[in-house]
């Protein structure tokens, strides 16, 4: 027999189907291609991360190799502490009337620098004054620059009116002040402060300093009591 045509298939193929040629995908940065960074790719992440990784570390390098040649001056200067001295106050008015105090206050602190190498940098220095836990009067002082082995006089002022919240116990303790002319203040200095040494500087340290004053109440140019100078706490914080 012979091979029977179809004339009217026309030649075409209907067996089963072909499947199309696989397709093979390259995707930067997978597998061990690594990275691809070339002028026609975008695929440059991994350098950037290396510049960033090379930043940090040499970031934390040079903070560490600081850091240690503070810590070695330190060790080899030795720094004595400031001293805080408040060593005058004028109190000219001081009356507390519908929970709002009425008040003219001055206080002369003298800062003692005892070092021979050392200077400090006062960048900031706020005065705060409390009564009976109580802050009523805030003000800032001119930043300044104490050298070696000096000492410095600074005055903190405080004048106007603020509202001042007392219970019965701090009431009770306002009326004892008024009746010997006596007040029990506070006076706080929050400063912002580096260290010279030679031409290196340290980095910004905040120490705060508190002193506990009795100030008697002058009036008329006569004051009820004599003021005694008295020594600053020193708190780094």
């Amino acid at each position: 027999m012979g091979e029977s045509k179809q004339p009217h298939l026309n030649g075409a193929y209907y067996g089963p189907s072909i499947p199309p040629p696989s397709k093979s995908y390259h995707r930067p940065g997978r597998g061990g291609g690594g990275c691809c960074c070339n002028p026609f790719s975008c695929c440059c992440g991994c350098l950037m991360n290396c510049l960033c990784t090379c930043v940090f570390q040499i970031l934390c390098t040079i903070l560490v190799v600081a850091a240690i040649i503070i810590a070695i001056l330190i060790f080899v200067f030795r720094p004595n502490a400031v001293k805080f001295h408040a060593t005058n106050a004028t109190l000219t008015e001081f009356n507390l009337n519908n929970n709002t105090l009425h008040y003219n206050l001055a206080v002369n602190l003298t800062i003692r620098n005892p070092n021979r190498r050392i200077g400090f940098y006062y960048d900031v220095i706020e005065a705060r004054a409390s009564y009976q836990g109580q802050r009523f009067a805030t003000t800032q002082l001119t930043p300044f620059f104490q050298g070696t082995k000096s000492t410095n006089t600074v005055t903190a002022e405080f004048r106007g009116q603020n509202m001042v919240l007392l219970g019965n116990r701090e009431m009770s303790h306002y009326n004892g002040d008024r009746s010997s002319g006596m007040y029990d203040i506070e006076v706080k200095l929050y400063l912002r402060t580096r260290l010279r040494f030679w031409i290196v500087k340290s980095m910004r340290v905040k120490p705060k300093i508190e002193c506990d004053l009795r100030i008697p109440l002058s009036s008329n140019g006569t004051a009820s009591g004599a003021f005694e100078s008295q020594r600053c706490d020193f708190d780094w914080r």
